[in-house]
């Protein structure tokens, strides 16, 4: 799966991973491999990113997560240090 972390003036993240945990609106959730297809609002709160090289999380403020053919589009108001 492949995913990327934009905000208005950059990207944040791109590359492949294995899991993705996302703090949606109503509460936190996982996207796996084939996931179905998603589009929903999410939360300030962490990104968890798992990939081959281990976790990173990144906290965002905000924003919406798309999931289509194992691409994730996270479209973040911002992300926070």
């Amino acid at each position: 799966m492949t995913l990327e972390i934009l905000t208005p003036d950059k990207k944040v993240f791109e590359g492949d991973v294995t899991a993705v945990t996302v703090p949606g609106t109503l509460g936190s959730f996982q996207i796996l491999k084939d996931h179905a297809p998603i589009i929903s609002t999410l939360e300030d709160g962490p990104v968890i990113i798992k990939g081959s090289t281990g976790e990173e999380i990144f906290n965002i403020k905000g924003g919406v997560v798309e999931v289509l053919d194992n691409k994730i589009i996270v479209l973040a108001e911002a992300v926070v240090a």
